[in-house]
């Protein structure tokens, strides 16, 4: 059984950072893809980014250049760095993982609220 534990979130001004962990338990981390979304109000959840046991990485086009998501093998750990963030970005983030070999993602964490003043 995976179980995940973000930390990281909260409130921020326009244009501000913030870096969002995610810690891993449960299983082998390293087969694992990890990838983080999040949920604004009345909208659905959405795939922020992700990334492979291997350290490929996708990021949706609306934070391409901003977010940067890694990961430390040692640590079963991963990180979404956030830079010049938006009131737009304004949402819930959760950290989610999946087996290298599924489809879906499979563990979700609680997820950790991150909200951006203009």
């Amino acid at each position: 059984q995976v179980e995940l534990g973000e930390s990281g979130g909260g409130l921020v001004q326009a244009g501000d950072s913030l870096r969002l962990s995610c810690a891993f338990y449960g299983q082998t981390f390293s087969l694992y893809v990890m990838g983080w979304f999040r949920q604004a109000p009345g909208k659905e959840r959405e795939l922020v980014a992700q990334i492979t046991p291997g350290s490929s990485t996708y990021e949706t086009d609306s934070v391409k250049g901003r977010f940067t998501l890694s990961r430390d093998n040692a640590k079963n750990t991963v990180y979404l760095q956030m830079n010049s963030l938006k009131p737009e970005d304004t949402a819930i983030y959760y950290c989610a993982a999946k087996h290298r070999s599924s489809s879906i993602f499979e563990y979700w964490g609680q997820g950790t609220q991150v909200t951006v003043s203009p």
